[in-house]
């Protein structure tokens, strides 16, 4: 007989802890195979398709496209085959194995009862309401004392929910959450330091009391548009970079300067590069270039800032991150060991990871783990800019169009192809002196490539 099994949203990997549906794959009916793509996701990082661990025949989906699920909740059912005899090979209901990172494919486990205790509305007493795992609860759950497990992590819906009852003194231990498989959300955590204010107990749970929230702790509900409005949710990509950018302006005393530069003399070069044959250079992977040659001049900008231990931390490899503006809102891919890497290679690269942002193929390593980015702002016509840190890095170098402008060059005046260049840094990690000399060092090169020849 037929045995149907669940398939929940696995772990995405990088900490993340949620999707949006973007787009089915397949229907109710249909017939899948194994590790066949079954829906694509967005997370904070990128696109994703996932797929099923199991083959058989598709009898629920769960969330339409623009639901926001947690991980660990339940994507569709697939009715397999018969389970053969014990100890034969049972792809089709074991699963594959192959999903994604983090995620297990054994046979899903059955689903349990449990009891919550939901909420007074106006300070009568808790009553049970009794739910089935990966269904939302009859009302939002989450006081404080609930049973917790001892050991492993805890599992919250967002690391902001974490952070906040760190910041609070809060032990998510002892909530109960009323996500799916008792997932923490930020509703739990609010709820729990409303009730430890008023000095409730899980025994003695006290009515909620409307409250304004601060910006941090702003609900995920959207409000309803007044006449006029148009109400955009920040989620998917575009919240992960509204967060990481308001991150850098709380967390890091950025400082900038800027410089004009000739580039002529770098135009002319390139130019020089693409005419003797050969794989075209772009300027993207010149600069980058002169970027990882100042940085092992200057590697106190290649560094973060480890705030609890109040240490800088150095790095000895270049993984250089560029803003990439796409459809989806801005991204920044990062290109490994950039140091390690001629022009010709940096311009592959580049390519590679610019499609990929295009088409929203970018995978989470692809977009994590840089150490020093590069915004080449200039493709909008612009010529100066004061950047944004990438959080948590200690530097980017803004890029400004190249145009014909009056330059004294030799002792004459000339029109010559001209620049701005801009640095913004962590100015804990850094003076002034360190980060003039970098900025001086690229404009350098800028303006005479032959300068590079030093590092070759």
């Amino acid at each position: 007989m037929a045995q149907v099994l669940e398939f929940k949203l696995p772990d995405l990997g990088e900490g993340l802890t949620e999707a949006e549906i973007v787009r089915w794959l397949v229907e109710v009916g249909d017939v899948v195979a194994i590790d066949q793509p079954v829906v694509e996701v967005e997370t904070a990082k990128a696109m994703v398709e996932v797929p099923c661990p199991y083959g058989g025949v598709v009898t629920a989906r769960f969330g339409e496209e623009g639901t926001e699920l947690p991980v660990g909740a339940p994507l569709i059912t697939v009715a397999v085959g018969e389970r053969p005899a014990s100890g034969a090979d049972d792809t089709a209901s074991e699963g594959s194995g192959n999903v994604l990172v983090g995620y297990g494919t054994s046979e899903a486990p059955a689903r349990r009862r449990r009891v919550r205790q939901e909420r007074p509305v106006s300070g009568g007493s808790a009553t049970a309401v009794t739910t089935r795992e990966g269904e939302p609860p009859a009302s939002v759950n989450g006081q404080a004392g609930g049973s917790g497990t001892d050991d492993g992590p805890v599992p919250v819906i967002s690391p902001l929910v974490r952070r906040l009852a760190r910041q609070n003194g809060l032990d998510l231990r002892e909530l109960t959450g009323s996500g799916p498989d008792g997932l923490i959300l930020r509703a739990d955590v609010e709820y729990a330091l409303r009730a430890a204010g008023q000095g409730a107990t899980a025994a003695e749970p006290q009515p909620r009391v409307p409250q304004a929230p601060s910006p941090a702790l702003a609900s995920r509900s959207s409000a309803p548009a007044a006449p006029g409005e148009i109400r955009t949710p920040l989620k998917g990509i575009r919240g992960a970079v509204a967060d990481k950018l308001a991150r850098s302006r709380r967390e890091i005393p950025d400082a900038t300067c800027w410089v004009d530069a000739d580039a002529t003399e770098l135009m002319r070069a390139r130019a020089a590069m693409n005419a003797a044959g050969g794989p075209k250079i772009s300027l993207l992977a010149l600069l980058a270039r002169i970027c990882t040659a100042a940085l092992a001049r200057f590697p106190e900008l290649n560094s973060t800032v480890d705030a609890e231990a109040r240490e800088v931390v150095r790095f000895d490899h270049v993984h250089l991150g560029f803003a990439a503006q796409t459809d989806r809102g801005l991204v920044v891919p990062v290109v490994r060991d950039a140091h390690a890497r001629d022009a010709e290679s940096l311009t592959a690269e580049f390519a590679r990871l610019t499609e990929a942002g295009r088409t929203g193929t970018l995978t989470p390593g692809e977009l994590t783990g840089g150490t020093f980015t590069l915004n080449n702002y200039g493709v909008f016509g612009v010529d100066g800019s004061t950047p944004i840190i990438n959080h948590p890095e200690a530097a980017m170098l803004g890029v400004g169009r190249i145009v014909p402008k009056p330059w004294v060059h030799e002792g004459e005046l000339a029109v010559r192809q001209v620049v701005q260049l801009s640095l913004t840094f962590d100015h804990r990690v850094c003076d002034g002196g360190v980060a003039g000399g970098f900025l001086r060092y690229v404009a350098d090169c800028v303006e005479q490539p032959a300068v590079l020849l030093r590092t070759l």
